[in-house]
């Protein structure tokens, strides 16, 4: 999509779940890395920014994802958010904003939420599960001034916001008219954050998501069988040895057509296709 954004919120306490969720192992990775990573896809080639804390210690990122620290700790999202808007600045009108912890997070849900978001309207906010999300929401960079003028009065819920501004409300049925997010995320699971050890143990347990791997050149062996395969996996690592293959300074991968890369920690989500080739024929 063009002109738009993406803020990660990395800065809560995590005192549910005991330990910072950002750090948390996600196959390998980290939960941080893999939002960042899908929200970098759906917004291309807009900026990711992730909010930390004072102080607050990061997990390894991409190169491209922007940190800015929010300026107080403990305020709450409506704190984060306007660090996060303020970074994004006069380089995207429309900014997607995220929780650290949503694994299941899909490009096809950012993108249906980003593209609600009509000349009339502030936010995009989805409502799910019976409950409103404003951490899987759509913003305008220009409600940065309301957020201001409401934690200058210490009016720090995100109801507060949506009070004052004007509200494009998504429920399931309006965000499952999109086909494409229906066939790849139909139980709407992008919205779905982990707050106890329970609910990360649940979800790292749960099934990769299927994807499509190919093979071109001379890794594409005689046995048909294996040009084109389905297989599940987390992460271009993950498939690459689903696969037998190893990515490096011979092997490099193209992500769904386009992205080329040999980095491991690049997420997957179910619809991807993943085509492996020799870097000299396609790096």
């Amino acid at each position: 999509m063009d002109d738009v954004a993406a803020i990660v919120l990395a800065g809560g306490r995590s005192s549910r779940m005991g330990s910072p969720k950002a750090a948390l192992d996600w196959h390998g990775s980290t939960l941080l890395r893999r939002v960042t990573g899908i929200l970098a896809r759906a917004v291309a080639p807009g900026p990711v920014v992730v909010v930390s804390a004072p102080g607050q210690s990061l997990p390894e990122l991409d190169a491209a994802v922007e940190v800015v620290a929010d300026e107080q700790e403990g305020r709450g999202p409506l704190q984060g958010l306007a660090a996060g808007l303020a970074a994004i600045g006069d380089r995207a009108p429309i900014a997607y904003v995220s929780s650290t912890d949503v694994p299941l997070l899909h490009p096809a849900f950012v993108r249906r939420v980003l593209g609600a978001l009509d000349d009339g309207a502030d936010v995009a906010l989805p409502d799910v599960g019976g409950y409103r999300q404003p951490l899987s929401a759509a913003y305008r960079v220009a409600v940065r001034s309301t957020v201001e003028e409401l934690i200058a009065a210490d009016r720090m819920r995100p109801a507060f916001l949506f009070e004052r501004a004007r509200v494009c409300h998504l429920g399931e049925r309006e965000l499952l008219a999109d086909a494409t997010l229906a066939r790849l995320d139909p139980e709407l699971s992008s919205v779905s954050n982990l707050n106890e050890p329970a609910d990360y143990e649940r979800a790292v347990a749960l099934p990769a998501p299927e994807i499509v791997v190919e093979r071109f050149g001379p890794l594409a062996t005689a046995e048909p069988g294996l040009r084109r395969q389905k297989i599940r996996a987390w992460s271009l690592g993950e498939a690459a040895d689903a696969a037998g293959l190893s990515l490096g300074e011979h092997v490099v991968a193209a992500l769904n057509g386009d992205q080329i890369s040999r980095n491991r920690e690049v997420p997957l989500v179910a619809g991807d296709t993943i085509a492996f080739m020799v870097a000299d024929a396609g790096g």
